[in-house]
């Protein structure tokens, strides 16, 4: 099971931090992710990390904004999001893939949790 928090209402060019703990598996075999879908869009890949965290990716439209971070003792997986923008406005879900290195794809998740709402006002 996967429980996101840390969403909200924030101003352009603020800051949040998400988290997702993550409980009743081996979390820290698993590669983990955030995606996120905006009203009337698909969802999409937003960001990535090994089961080790010696890896990361990221969407190019988040890169150097956003980082991903886990804490394999907490069980737990972050999402810093910094210089957000409106276009950011979506429910964020965090994903978990024992199958791949990174879960880039939707195809690739195994198990999703339940969505935290992101806003950013302009």
């Amino acid at each position: 099971q996967l429980q996101a928090s840390g969403g909200g209402l924030v101003q352009a060019g603020g800051s949040l931090r998400l988290s997702c703990v993550a409980s009743g598996g081996t979390f820290s075999s698993y590669a983990m992710g955030w995606f996120r879908q905006a009203p009337g869009k698909e969802r999409e890949f937003v960001g990535g990390i090994s089961w080790r965290g010696a890896a990361t990716s990221y969407a190019d439209s988040v890169k150097g904004r956003f980082t991903i971070s886990r804490d394999n003792a907490k069980n737990t997986v972050y999402l810093q999001m910094n210089s957000l923008k409106p276009e950011d406005t979506a429910v964020y879900y965090c994903a978990a893939s024992p199958r791949y290195p990174i879960p880039t794809m939707i195809s690739a998740v195994d198990y999703w949790g339940k969505g935290t709402q992101v806003t950013v006002s302009s």
